[in-house]
């Protein structure tokens, strides 16, 4: 029976971790999985209740954190070489940069037969400066010499990764994109919606703008910010905004959600036993025009309650929150970045603008706000580009048959 050894950056809230855990829990009974991986880091949301769910029980190094820290990163390097000496897999399939750096590299030293990488996203541009970005690919290119596959999550960063960047030849690039169980995003709607708009105090005639991800730079929440001040100087309609996420940027967007104008207000804490239901009949929260909710763990919830899901980012893989939104038949406003044209559909299910360009995405925002059977006719289309094409099976499968080439072929 084939062995892989699964080894991923952390467990946190995201595509990353929905893949290998999937890919843990349902790759078919020929293959023997283990998966490791470092922890979340403190601004970040857990995913334990998704592998618990799954039933999956990862081994956890404290040692791998998403930081470069040499003397910590070797303690990483050498946990893993035991752990292939002790486990001797013939594959090693590693997810995200760390993981990918000490993974593949304690692979090729012992000589495993197949090294797997998966780029769930990359560093290439908007995340550091000229110099440190070129060292990032030198070493990425050296790392991809030493791997048997490379994975890609869509085909704009095959592109990317091959002819922009130069990373590594094409032939060395299969693309399988990312995979989930969407289905609890049809289930319930009309109950989840009705939950949600009681606790956040929305009424009927009020359109819920939503952003779902980490307060981090790179999504760019004040294009986001900006966008929705366009749309209030434009709109006589009734529009509340939600930020669902959590990070280092928080403070810093509250001021400056502030500094234009519009009012704030903070969501309650979930933690994941349930939405609350109000006292008396009143909502949790009080009314303002951005609500900063942190982490919730109930998306399902959230974007039955929403009327249309944002994204702001200045770089991108494959965004977990747009297929979500389309999976419940929510309309789409983002930037035109990264795999983002592979995840949407231009004009059916998505509005896109360039990036960083506040006053495209502002006017995008309006038509979806404004026009009501716009945003109808987008909702509609959402659920069925994305219920095959991103759903586990798909996933599972694509992966199953890249293992038997690559072991075939040794």
């Amino acid at each position: 029976m084939p062995r892989v050894l699964r080894i991923i950056n952390r467990f946190n809230l995201g595509g990353p971790t929905h893949n290998a855990a999937y890919l843990t829990r349902f790759l078919p009974g020929e293959f023997e999985t283990l998966l490791v991986g470092g922890q979340q880091e403190a601004s970040e949301e857990g995913s334990g209740h998704i592998l618990d769910a799954l039933g999956v029980k990862p081994l956890i190094l404290p040692e791998m954190q998403r930081e470069v820290a040499p003397w910590r990163d070797r303690t990483a390097y050498r946990r893993i070489k035991r752990l292939i000496k002790e486990f001797k897999p013939d594959i090693v399939h590693t997810h995200a940069a760390k993981a990918g750096a000490v993974g593949r590299l304690a692979a090729s030293e012992l000589g495993v037969k197949a090294i797997v990488h998966t780029f769930h996203g990359h560093v290439f541009h908007s995340y550091f400066g000229h110099l440190r970005t070129t060292v990032y690919k030198n070493v990425e290119r050296f790392l991809a010499r030493r791997s048997s596959r490379i994975v890609a999550i869509s085909d704009k960063q095959k592109d990317e990764l091959v002819a922009e960047h130069r990373i590594c030849p094409e032939d060395k690039v299969t693309v399988i994109p990312l995979g989930f169980d969407l289905a609890r995003f049809q289930e319930d709607q009309a109950a989840k919606r009705a939950l949600f708009r009681r606790v956040y105090g929305l009424d009927e005639d009020e359109i819920a703008i939503g952003i779902v991800g980490r307060l981090v730079p790179v999504k760019n929440h004040d294009l986001f910010l900006r966008g929705l001040k366009h749309l209030h100087e434009r709109t006589g309609r009734k529009v509340r905004a939600f930020i669902v996420g959590d990070g280092e940027e928080r403070d810093r967007l509250q001021q400056y959600s502030a500094e234009l104008g519009m009012s704030l207000a903070q969501g309650p804490y979930f933690n994941g036993h349930g939405f609350g239901h109000g006292v008396n009949g009143k909502p949790l929260v009080e009314r303002a025009d951005v609500t900063f909710t942190s982490w919730i763990k109930e998306i399902d919830i959230v974007h039955a309650g929403l009327d249309a899901v944002a994204l702001t980012s200045f770089n991108e893989g494959t965004p977990v929150s747009l297929i979500e939104a389309q999976a419940a038949n929510r309309p789409v406003v983002s930037t035109n970045v990264g795999g983002i044209e592979n995840v949407v559909v231009e004009g059916s299910t998505a509005l896109l603008s360039p990036t960083d360009d506040a006053r495209a995405f502002g006017e995008n925002l309006l038509r979806v706000v404004e026009d009501d059977a716009l945003r109808a006719r987008m909702a509609c289309a959402g659920w069925d580009h994305v219920r095959q094409r991103y759903h586990y099976t798909r996933l599972v499968q694509d992966t199953a048959a890249l293992y038997r080439q690559l072991l075939d072929r040794g």
